[in-house]
């Protein structure tokens, strides 16, 4: 009977009792260093973290947050894709949260529509997260919203916000000042623009900062192109463009999709950059690689996940704080697919 009492001893995970034993202390001296509590001389709490140590002990989660009160968890809202630009956005809030001692509960959303960005949230809340990041653009803002980013300390990076939340973003409308002016100054007399899917703040943002560069220079403004972000609706996008013979250049909302606006341009046998300069945003990892090399507008997404990261540990540290909004200047990235305008334009020359 006492070798099978000592086998089932063995076999189990050590628990806060033997870390206890181990260090000599009680079990409610254990919790108090393992919850960071202030009031434990420093002897007694390097013998317990010695102890964790040689057991291997791990406390469990909800053992956690029922003796410290606080999860060490953050929320994140994101949407469900695959761009690049979302999971490198979570990868940097993944890395920064992780460094800052805190676990990283993602809830996804099919869409963009107010219950489901509600769901997302109420999910969070039940779990008992500290706080939240909106990575995700809101188009409207619900009573339910308000009230829950009034509980959680909240973050959004993509340019919306409720009431109660923080602000990180990058300056989206100067994205499109830069990518649109180096084109005029390469001597393009107008630039055409495919743009982001409407419901996205940050493709609103790059629409009204081409169109404003565009009038502020006294150049007519296009027709604008949608696309959804993907590389396919570039695609599409660009049979459409090279197929209008006075189109020397293009700002492309996105550098996926700039990617199919390129393939659709050689398809047609239309020259990039010496018959028609692209520039995309975002200065993605594929973006230097692509033929010709990309120029595109630089936003580090993975700078912004972790800059999220620190203002909203900010926030749980302080939530009566006031808000302090932070914009991240965009940076313009030169490479191959931009050139000056074509001596002779496009549409003379194939007469």
């Amino acid at each position: 009977m006492e070798t099978e009492n000592s086998g089932e001893s063995a076999a189990r995970p050590p628990g806060m009792a033997d870390v206890a034993r181990v260090a000599g202390v009680s079990a409610q001296t254990v919790s108090r260093v393992l919850s960071a509590h202030p009031n434990v001389r420093e002897k007694t709490r390097a013998k317990v973290l010695a102890a964790v140590d040689q057991l291997d002990y791990r406390m469990n989660a909800a053992a956690q947050r029922l003796s410290s009160g606080r999860s060490r968890t953050i929320g994140v809202v994101t949407l469900q894709t695959t761009f690049y630009s979302r999971t490198t956005v979570t990868f940097g809030i993944e890395t920064a949260a992780r460094a800052a001692g805190y676990t990283v509960s993602t809830a996804s959303t099919a869409s963009l529509d107010t219950q489901s960005v509600e769901d997302a949230l109420s999910r969070l809340a039940d779990q008992g997260v500290e706080g939240v990041i909106l990575a995700i653009p809101l188009i409207h803002v619900s009573r339910k919203m308000e009230q829950l980013t009034r509980s959680l300390p909240t973050i959004t990076i993509d340019g919306s916000r409720t009431s109660a939340s923080e602000v990180v973003a990058v300056d989206q409308a100067q994205a499109a000042r830069l990518a649109t002016n180096h084109l005029l100054e390469l001597g393009h007399e107008t630039v055409w623009h495919v743009a982001g899917p409407g419901e996205w703040l940050d493709a609103a943002s790059r629409l009204r900062g081409w169109r404003e560069t565009l009038e502020a220079a006294g150049r007519d403004v296009p027709p604008v192109l949608k696309g959804d972000w993907s590389p396919a609706s570039g695609y599409r996008n660009g049979l459409i463009l090279g197929r209008i013979p006075e189109v020397t250049a293009v700002f492309v909302a996105s550098d996926e999709m700039a990617f199919g606006v390129i393939r659709a341009l050689h398809e047609l046998g239309r020259r990039v950059p010496d018959d028609i300069s692209v520039v995309g945003v975002d200065d993605i990892a594929l973006s230097e690689y692509c033929s010709p090399s990309l120029t595109t507008v630089a936003q580090s997404f993975a700078d912004m996940g972790a800059l999220a990261v620190s203002h909203l540990m900010r926030h749980i540290a302080d939530p009566d704080a006031a808000p302090e909004p932070e914009s991240v200047e965009p940076r313009l990235v030169v490479r191959a697919s931009t050139a000056p305008a074509p001596a002779v334009p496009p549409v003379e020359r194939d007469k």
